[in-house]
């Protein structure tokens, strides 16, 4: 007896299409998750160059996709078409009449200029979801401004904030801004799609760097507005990134009634608990420096699993600092699905996959990262028209 081949799983988004004219990093995260889970997500790329994120990787052999937009663009068809031609940008029209959402990340005016503004297809299409991505929002003394991830984190006071005045300031290793932005932009979608099964009609979708970046910030910042007061967890006097003899940890001392006292047992220094300097919150955070220091010379003199080890045995957070190397062989990372790998059209695509796990529509790789134009003749056809037509061929 044979097993019967299963149907694919029927994903949220099967059935929606997505005109998407994003590029780098915060639009096509966001556009990569809507075709993660079925949205058929059509990139109109530039001829010649395509998204500026497939050169990104240096000195990347001929032929082969750079990481860095295999990151960001699988599950998406590639069409390339010169919208400064008029049959080109009319096909555009074409494929947004019968589309459900468009995407950009270009600064304000970049699209009316292209001739595919809010106000114009929202008239040729009026269900369809203008979702835009920008630096600093479509209005406002910055809105012309170039936007980019670091800059948003240096304007909204996300790189100033540090674990004491004398650290430097520095460029943070991971671009959050994008991510964050490109998530956010993600939910503005699917609530509009939301709306409009309410509604029948689509509307305008904002979301800004500048904007994540201050919303990721909501506690600090609606302690500064209502108390005027700091809030700075990476300054708190029980937390820290301590060396080891060999490696690094975090510990989190908090979520105790007595954390001081559970960090003196773990580290077999009974004094510490009744140190007057240390009696309550705000003696510890008055003489932070002098208890960091304590945390510091006792974690040096062991290594990083013996630490962890005492640490646990009281309860407490903590955790290795791991290289994402490292990180990435955990098994945790595998039980989890969160490297996804499949046959790519020049060598296999291994890529990060979607931190969020629906029972009923796992994520996986259906199309590979598309090279530049891949798909433009497919899709062309699908609006009934042709290469030659368009002057693509």
């Amino acid at each position: 007896m044979t097993d019967t081949p299963q149907p694919a799983p029927q994903l949220p988004l099967d059935g929606v299409t997505v005109v998407d004219f994003t590029q780098v990093m915060m639009g096509p995260c966001a556009t990569q998750m809507l075709a993660d889970y079925g949205a058929d997500v059509i990139k109109i790329e530039r001829p010649g160059t395509g998204d500026l994120s497939r050169t990104a990787f240096p000195n990347d052999p001929a032929g082969l996709l750079g990481p860095v937009f295999c990151s960001l663009n699988r599950n998406k068809r590639s069409v390339v078409l010169d919208t400064r031609r008029p049959e080109n940008r009319n096909a555009v029209l074409r494929l947004i009449e019968r589309s459900d959402v468009v995407v950009s990340n270009f600064r304000a005016g970049v699209m009316d200029r292209m001739g595919f503004g809010y106000d114009a297809l929202s008239r040729l299409n009026p269900r369809l979801i203008f979702a835009e991505g920008s630096g600093y929002g479509s209005s406002g003394p910055y809105a012309y401004k170039g936007g980019q991830d670091l800059l948003a984190q240096a304007m909204t006071g996300v790189m100033y904030r540090r674990s004491a005045p004398d650290v430097p300031v520095t460029v943070p290793g991971v671009t959050f801004a994008d991510y964050c932005a490109g998530m956010h932009l993600v939910q503005g979608v699917l609530l509009a799609l939301l709306q409009r099964d309410k509604t029948g009609r689509g509307q305008r979708v904002e979301v800004s760097l500048h904007d994540s970046m201050l919303a990721a910030q909501m506690q600090e910042g609606t302690a500064h507005l209502m108390r005027g007061a700091e809030v700075n967890w990476a300054s708190m006097p029980l937390s820290g990134v301590f060396e080891t003899s060999d490696g690094a940890l975090v510990m989190v001392g908090a979520f105790k009634a007595d954390p001081l006292g559970e960090i003196a047992k773990a580290l077999d220094l009974p004094e510490l608990a009744t140190d007057p300097r240390f009696a309550g919150f705000d003696l510890q955070m008055r003489n932070r420096p002098a208890l960091q220091a304590i945390f510091r010379e006792r974690f040096r003199q062991n290594d990083t699993a013996y630490w962890i080890g005492r640490l646990e045995a009281q309860d407490l957070l903590c955790a290795p600092v791991r290289s994402l190397a490292e990180a990435l062989e955990d098994e945790q990372v595998a039980v989890n699905g969160m490297v996804l790998e499949a046959p790519g059209n020049a060598e296999t695509v291994r890529a990060i996959g979607s931190p969020v796990h629906l029972a009923d529509a796992p994520v996986g790789i259906r199309i590979a990262p598309p090279h530049l134009g891949q798909h433009t003749g497919e899709v062309l056809a699908e609006l009934g028209l042709t290469l030659a037509e368009t002057g693509s061929d």
